[in-house]
């Protein structure tokens, strides 16, 4: 059957591949693939820059922001065919961890984990694919192919439970929201924003299309400028993971205030920015700076409760693309009104 392909370490190995039958040690449960996402990752492992296939294996079936159609499952396994459902990325280690031994996976300890799609497993992005009822998500029918934005919507909603549970420290009243990047991630953490009622200010460069239209549809405020920001943001999400951005936001909190690291940015490390004067805010104001990659189990269930309460035709627009399989390399090459391309994994 055909998959998206890569060999992991290599760059530019992007291929349509011809991959064996998906093997029941991945889950009992059959899925048709219909669709998958491409975000930063897939970007980062055709570039050779990381990612590891199954052992003994020269490639790597990548695609972890995944939907697809239950084709047979178990009996008692939840699930029946014809169903919708997502896939979740992260697998616990083998020992397990104590975060992984808890169901936080996505907190694992030893880097022991694996991962569909990026780490010794291969990922979504075929034809057909097994899981395991129990990282298996069901997807409303009501959501039908939105369902592919369940994975990057996890992401957010563990974000903001992370933003809660900083918050808590302390009293804690968030009233203004700054979004730094209005990619997927950064308009789906607006979202969520606009959706518990919180002002939403969102930071980008792009000056026209469909980002300001998507934000403004929010009720928010499109900014290409920091120094264009007129309130105090009580809590900010970062999704370009731009260092000198980052100490930017964090001059501008408030007393207690929390910055949510979401994004990393793909060019090589550097320290360039100041780090004694970015402590310097953080202490002098109880403010906290906390990172968050991955999603639990539960996030993912959240994801669809916030698709679905989602309006259904913004969340049309925030999927500016669809590529058929038999072309899906050409979904990373960026155009310029792109925020969420996708494959047709039947195309």
């Amino acid at each position: 059957m055909r998959a998206m392909t890569v060999t992991p370490g290599k760059s530019d190995s992007a291929r349509v591949g011809e991959v064996s039958e998906p093997p029941e040690t991945d889950g009992s449960v059959l899925v048709t693939g219909l669709l998958t996402g491409i975000c930063g990752t897939d970007i980062e492992l055709v570039s050779g820059a990381f990612g590891s296939g199954r052992a003994g294996s020269d490639h790597l079936v990548i695609g972890h922001e995944s939907l697809g159609r239950v084709l047979d499952a178990p009996v008692g396994s939840g699930f029946a065919a014809g169903d919708l459902v997502a896939g979740v990325v992260r697998r616990p280690d083998p020992e397990p961890c104590p975060a992984c031994a808890r169901g936080e996976w996505d907190f694992c300890r030893n880097g022991r984990y694996t991962e569909r799609g990026i780490k010794e497993m291969d990922g979504y992005g075929a034809e057909q694919w097994r899981v395991d009822p129990y990282f298996a998500v069901p997807v409303p029918a009501a959501l039908g192919l939105l369902g592919v934005l369940v994975e990057p919507a996890s992401i957010l909603t563990k974000a903001w439970e992370q933003v809660d549970r900083v918050g808590a420290r302390s009293w804690y009243g968030p009233e203004q929201v700054l979004v730094t990047g209005a990619g997927p991630i950064g308009l789906l953490a607006a979202l969520i924003a606009s959706q518990r009622g919180y002002g939403v200010h969102v930071l980008d460069r792009i000056e026209d299309g469909p980002k300001p239209e998507l934000v403004r549809a929010l009720g928010g405020t499109y900014l290409t400028d920091l120094r264009e920001l007129d309130v105090v943001p009580d809590v900010v999400i970062e999704a370009t993971g731009v260092g000198q951005l980052v100490f930017d936001c964090a001059e501008l909190l408030p007393p207690a205030g929390v910055i949510c690291l979401a994004g990393i940015h793909p060019g090589p490390a550097s320290v360039d920015v100041r780090l004694d004067a970015l402590v310097r805010q953080l202490v002098v104001r109880n403010a906290a700076l906390v990172g968050t990659v991955n999603a639990g189990k539960r996030h993912y269930a959240d994801a669809v409760d916030v698709l679905l309460a989602a309006d259904r035709t913004w969340l049309e627009r925030l999927v500016t693309r669809t590529v058929p399989l038999s072309d899906w390399p050409s979904a990373l090459v960026r155009e310029p009104d792109d925020i969420k391309v996708v494959v047709d994994l039947q195309g």
